[in-house]
């Protein structure tokens, strides 16, 4: 970490002699490819909303570490995304409803046992506030390598198994019978958004999480040609939105998250009128 300070003061810019933004600028760019990968995994399997209920079932986590006095509840959180994912899969892969009804299901599920924990025996929901928000400024060097970690073990997972991943989004019968086992690969996938999720909802908040699991690969499919550019131009456009809406969220005095989710609105609306015009 004192590599990165010592070049993070080597920039232009007043707000890099504050340790907190060197940590939170540090954790953008380690979260940036993070969601840029995660999201053309999950625009390209039609699983926007899986997001959306897992971040419901992190914060059920959170609430039952709570419950049973933790003082970190990180750990309880993952688990129970982990499992909520396995469960979900398990319950697809026997089910006949479509993949949308299911999320539906688990969501308002997750969403209901967590506020029905919080405010089990009259306890105030108010502690749970910062979840909802996030705030990437209170982000610790320790957590920080703990995204390194996750990113790493993304990218190896995506260098092996993004072909497979694809196909069996776009034909999962057709994935079958090339000896691809769907389900495993489906699996596999879901727990990798479980982990991303949890650990992301501190400092991105439940309220926005899904925007940033969705925005860079929605953006990114209106100006690709081939899937190499999908991959990269949905990196780089989360790179892109991360570092501005921080750089704009310090300056304006208002949250990171929301700041970085406006600036993916913002490009995705452009990328429509750059598809538009083609």
């Amino acid at each position: 970490m004192s590599f990165w300070y010592w070049l993070c003061e080597l920039l232009p810019f007043d707000f890099m002699k504050w340790d907190f933004m060197k940590n939170a600028l540090l954790a953008a760019l380690l979260m940036a490819p993070l969601f840029g990968i995660c999201s053309t995994m999950i625009v390209t399997g039609r699983m926007s909303f899986f997001s959306d209920a897992l971040g419901h079932s992190a914060f059920t986590g959170i609430a039952i570490g709570s419950i049973c006095g933790l003082s970190d509840s990180l750990w309880v959180a993952v688990l129970f995304s982990v499992v909520f994912a396995l469960l979900f899969s398990l319950v697809r892969s026997r089910s006949n409803h479509a993949a949308d009804t299911l999320i539906s299901v688990f969501s308002s599920t997750a969403v209901a046992l967590g506020i029905f924990l919080a405010t089990l025996d009259g306890g105030s929901f108010t502690k749970y506030n910062r979840y909802l928000i996030g705030d990437i400024l209170s982000v610790t060097p320790g957590e920080i390598g703990l995204l390194l970690i996750t990113l790493i073990g993304v990218l190896v997972f995506w260098c092996t198994s993004s072909n497979r991943l694809t196909l069996t989004a776009i034909h999962p019968q057709l994935a079958s019978s090339r000896g691809i086992s769907v389900t495993v690969t489906q699996t596999v996938f879901t727990v990798l958004i479980a982990v991303v999720v949890t650990l992301a909802i501190n400092w991105v908040g439940l309220l926005i999480l899904n925007s940033l699991l969705v925005l860079p690969g929605a953006a990114s499919r209106n100006l690709s040609r081939n899937l190499r550019q999908y991959h990269l131009f949905s990196i780089l456009i989360a790179l892109f939105a991360s570092i501005a809406g921080l750089i704009l969220s310090y300056y304006l005095g208002a949250s990171s998250g929301a700041a970085i989710s406006l600036m993916l609105a913002v490009i995705l609306g452009i990328s429509m009128l750059v598809k538009k015009a083609r």
